[in-house]
């Protein structure tokens, strides 16, 4: 909104033409995201805590859990407030890439908020049936590689996408690239939710995934920074890196109050939507294999769970004391703040790792 009201004024005030810089841009949503969550917080939760949507804590988990009972949940109302309200007001709302990630995380969040309605509000436990948010993920998937095949938003923006370590390689998907985009949107999105369950933990690896994504995001949206690295370049993209920054902003006011310990939980709302985002832009920068290293906390988190139900079915017994692997942690003796740092030090190096492997091409 600020991008179409005021550059167009920038003939008269020069001030205006800053406008035009996506970094100025980048910076003003993030720092909007912050003041929205930290204003928008406290009123969220004391709504939750009246209408008593609280957490359920399921009674196989550790022990040391249960003095979270009661604790507000659907906390996710204040990362996708905090998120798209800044990407509206900074961002260029007629690229393509500002539409199709506006799109993602508000479908992802309104499935992460019918299953937390049903779970806290209607008192479901399993809130809603795995299939239906599966046929929902799902469903996200193919309109998104349908619309990316069908209305590129770049001109050379098609089915193939860098290789990690390879210089000038493309990988090209062909009949693959929408059952791709399904696979990713779907594994990215339950793997951020899978995370959320310590004070803390999924939020701070999202605000840890985000910055570096802003960063890959502005390279891609530059020709001369594409060109001397190597990798794809799709103009335009560089749009991305404000909703990024926005959620950098959203990520740092949200842990303000999910921090151990949590006066508000984030729930499938913001833990879809997040998720989902990731995915996404994976896909529109051409960068899907570097999820898999700047997500690395998430892939470990889902794969644990994998391996856990594999290992009971197969050998009737658990590969892990409990999943997902936070939890196994915790059981073995570390406090929920160690597990909570010690996996964000872990998000941190594998931010920089990812920003790393594009100039070991």
């Amino acid at each position: 909104m600020f991008y179409h009201l005021l550059l167009p004024l920038s003939d008269t005030f020069i001030l205006f033409n800053l406008f035009r810089y996506i970094t100025f841009r980048t910076a003003g949503a993030t720092v909007t995201a912050l003041l929205i969550s930290l204003v928008l917080g406290p009123i969220v939760v004391r709504k939750l805590k009246e209408k008593q949507v609280a957490e359920k804590i399921r009674d196989d988990g550790p022990a040391t859990h249960k003095v979270k009972e009661g604790t507000p949940t659907m906390g996710g109302i204040i990362v996708l407030f905090s998120v798209v309200i800044p990407t509206l007001l900074w961002a260029n709302l007629t690229n393509a890439y500002t539409q199709l990630i506006l799109l993602v995380t508000v479908w992802m969040g309104l499935i992460g908020f019918m299953d937390d309605y049903l779970k806290a509000i209607r008192h479901q436990p399993k809130g809603m049936v795995g299939k239906k948010k599966l046929a929902g993920q799902v469903a996200l998937g193919l309109l998104l590689g349908v619309l990316l095949r069908v209305f590129p938003p770049s001109e050379n923006f098609g089915t193939a996408s860098d290789i990690l370590f390879f210089k000038n390689y493309l990988v090209n998907f062909g009949a693959f690239y929408i059952p791709l985009v399904i696979l990713v949107i779907t594994g990215a999105s339950n793997a951020v939710n899978l995370t959320d369950g310590l004070d803390g933990l999924a939020i701070g690896l999202i605000g840890l995934c985000a910055f570096a994504f802003a960063g890959l995001c502005y390279m891609t949206g530059r020709v001369d920074f594409s060109e001397y690295l190597s990798i794809i370049y799709l103009e335009g993209s560089g749009e991305l890196t404000i909703f990024c920054g926005a959620v950098v902003g959203e990520a740092l006011g949200f842990l303000w109050f999910n921090a151990h310990p949590a006066q508000v939980f984030m729930g499938d709302t913001g833990a879809l939507a997040m998720g989902g985002a990731f995915g996404a832009i994976s896909i529109l920068i051409k960068k899907e294999m570097l999820l898999l290293i700047v997500g690395g906390v998430f892939v470990a988190e889902a794969l644990s769970v994998i391996v856990q139900v594999f290992g009971y079915r197969a050998w009737g017994k658990r590969v892990f004391k409990m999943a997902p692997l936070h939890h196994h942690y915790e059981l073995s003796g570390w406090k929920e703040p160690q597990v909570v740092v010690r996996f964000w030090i872990i998000g941190a190096i594998l931010a920089l790792l990812t920003l790393i492997t594009l100039k070991i091409r």
